[in-house]
């Protein structure tokens, strides 16, 4: 296992506090778009975070009164229209596996969203398991408009599963923003909060998190992302597998002997 306490990322901000870590992209001047060198950082990030005991958490934060504006005009897009297929694909192919990363990092995600949240930036929100944001949040899926597929970075595969097939379908083939409030009434939000506060009921959802049992939290992940794809007689066995796993948890004998002892449980993880 390692350490992120002293991780370093160049082309973001970074920070651990306790068991939560928090990203912040950093081009609030921009709205903080994403350039080929930060889109890999990130997915390396996501996948270090695999072997990471000290982080339980991860919370994506705005910068600035912005989430995330997409991929920047001219350090993605402009270059992309001079790419070949091979070279086209290469980064279609190292985007999702952004997604992929922070799908299979163990740890729950919350995406804090404020003001714009745009292209990959509602793709990045969109990976997150859980989704907060200011009444002033705007999601766009917007690669309709600039002449794309929405089917983008598993949009097509994931949005459906959150909002809906048919809200899914509208906002991808328009493009158009959601709001947060369509976001809170559809469930792609979890809740709307006033822009002073995004940030720390963020960080205070996520030290909540933290503070439960982190390994059975990490199987709930894995579980919340593969059951999709099951039949119902899977789903009930490999639910049967991972609690049993979970019940040899030191954890669960913490929660049971707190219950009996009439005092609140404090897991450690393992």
């Amino acid at each position: 296992m390692t350490s992120m306490q002293g991780y370093k990322p160049s082309h973001f901000l970074w920070r651990v506090d306790g068991a939560v870590a928090a990203i912040k992209l950093n081009r609030p001047e921009r709205k903080n778009p994403l350039t080929f060198d930060s889109y890999a950082e990130l997915r390396d990030t996501f996948r270090k975070l695999v072997y990471a005991d000290d982080v339980h958490v991860v919370v994506f934060l705005p910068n600035g009164g912005n989430f995330c504006s997409g991929g920047d005009v001219h350090e993605i897009i402009g270059p992309l229209v001079g790419m070949d297929m091979n070279q086209l694909l290469a980064f279609t192919r190292m985007t999702g596996d952004l997604v992929k990363a922070m799908l299979h990092c163990g740890k729950p995600i919350i995406a804090a969203v404020d003001g714009v949240a745009a292209g990959a930036g509602a793709i990045i929100a969109m990976a997150a398991d859980l989704r907060l944001a200011t009444p002033q949040a705007q999601v766009a899926f917007l690669f309709n408009r600039v002449g794309l597929a929405g089917c983008d970075m598993g949009a097509c595969g994931i949005l459906p599963r959150i909002i809906g097939q048919g809200r899914a379908a509208e906002l991808l083939f328009t493009g158009r923003a959601m709001s947060a409030q369509e976001g809170e009434r559809w469930g792609f939000f979890n809740k709307i909060v006033d822009g002073p506060s995004l940030e720390e009921e963020a960080l205070t959802l996520a030290r909540r998190i933290a503070a439960g049992p982190t390994f059975a939290n990490g199987i709930t992940k894995t579980q919340l992302n593969q059951e999709w794809s099951m039949s119902l007689d899977q789903i009930i066995e490999a639910e049967a597998q991972a609690q049993a796993i979970c019940m040899q948890s030191k954890d669960f004998e913490r929660a049971y002997r707190a219950f009996v002892a009439k005092q609140k449980p404090v897991f450690e993880g393992n």
